[in-house]
């Protein structure tokens, strides 16, 4: 039990944004709905930018746009930036998922993998 508690005490963020990210990836692996699995790739998006987040985070410091003194860390810019762009990335796969969802239902009626690839095999 010491080793459990030890265990969670040493838990960061970005070991919790990791986890997250295979829960993700274990869902879209083995769910047969369509709509789960987009929601599952949504999940480890949001893991992945959280993780990236979190790697990056340095206590105290500050954004470098105002006169700040040179003694006071700064803020590093572009790994926020490039979230800024993975997060508007993965709204749009989220979203393109969903359009295609949609096509498929109205075509072929059905939101499981399995019923889907046997119609379209057929």
């Amino acid at each position: 039990m010491a080793f459990v508690d030890h265990f969670i005490r040493n838990l960061t963020l970005s070991d919790l944004a990791i986890g997250l990210f295979f829960i993700g990836l274990f869902g879209a692996m083995t769910q047969r709905n369509i709509i789960k699995t987009i929601i599952a790739v949504g999940i480890m998006d949001v893991a992945a930018v959280a993780f990236f987040m979190m790697s990056n985070f340095t206590p105290g410091a500050r954004p470098p746009v105002a006169m700040t003194p040179a003694d006071v860390p700064m803020a590093d810019p572009v790994p926020q930036a490039l979230m800024i762009t993975a997060i508007v990335i993965g709204v749009s796969v989220v979203a393109m998922c969903l359009a295609m969802y949609m096509r498929v239902m109205y075509r072929y009626g059905t939101a499981d993998w399995d019923i889907l690839i046997r119609r379209l095999q057929d």
